[in-house]
């Protein structure tokens, strides 16, 4: 008698997937349709996998080029440049060498989901991570790319090592005496950039989420306080609240 699907199933869902090609063919001639369509599900899987590590290994390359001559290298990002309200946060993250944590990507490109979870991930893995912020008030006296160079500083100084050499999104941290690699697109194209964009997205998130619970007329917990057009009406009818840019929104109120 043929083995059921169920059972063919819970042998691919407690296989490793390095086993699976056994399964495959050990299964490859059973003439039902529902056996095929279990094979094709994990081969898809399969090839799904094999497909990120690829992405994967391509965005070691600056980690891996560097690391010849870099004993400690962090990737540094931020989140919360364009918003209305709400602070600039930035994060470090050093990773081991080699370190693989799938899906790891701009943060723009993930679901809140996903974040989360890699937020967790990052946390677990990462040789070191350091979150800083700088807030609407410094914003607003300093400018917003200031801010953010002050943030960036901030979450290196949160390190508990010391980097030698910094790969970041784009920009050069002025006054930082530690060598910098400033990468276009970074956060798509490097692992340490991303965790780091990860890190500064999740942590600014939450942030914005308690906020909401503070001024709850303005909706932060959805549009994370850019520029909506609910946010902006939330404005132009309350006002702006503490952690409003009063530098950003000159536009729309008076």
């Amino acid at each position: 008698m043929p083995k059921k699907i169920a059972d063919i199933k819970y042998e691919f869902e407690h296989a490793a997937m390095k086993d699976w090609n056994q399964l495959f063919e050990r299964y490859r001639e059973d003439g039902r349709s529902g056996v095929a369509k279990l094979i094709s599900t994990y081969q898809k899987k399969q090839k799904a996998y094999e497909n990120e590590c690829r992405r994967l290994e391509v965005m070691q390359e600056f980690e891996r080029k560097y690391g010849k001559d870099f004993s400690c290298i962090c990737g540094i990002d931020e989140a919360g440049r364009g918003p209305l309200a709400g602070p600039v946060v930035a994060g470090a993250v050093v990773l081991p060498r080699d370190c693989k944590i799938l899906y790891l990507n701009d943060s723009k490109k993930l679901s809140a989901k996903r974040r989360e979870e890699l937020f967790d991930e990052i946390k677990e893995k990462a040789v070191s991570y350091g979150i800083g912020m700088s807030s609407p008030e410094r914003i607003d006296q300093i400018n917003i790319l200031q801010a953010t160079y002050e943030a960036m500083t901030h979450a290196v100084q949160d390190l508990q090592v010391v980097p030698d050499l910094l790969l970041n999104d784009a920009v050069t941290i002025p006054q930082l005496p530690i060598k910098q690699l400033g990468i276009i697109k970074g956060d798509g194209r490097s692992v340490s950039i991303a965790a780091a964009s990860i890190m500064a997205k999740v942590t600014r998130d939450r942030l914005m989420t308690e906020f909401a619970q503070m001024y709850p007329e303005y909706g932060f917990e959805g549009h994370k306080g850019y520029g909506s057009s609910a946010h902006i009406e939330a404005l132009k009818k309350y006002g702006p609240c503490p952690i409003h840019r009063r530098t950003f929104i000159k536009n729309f109120v008076r």
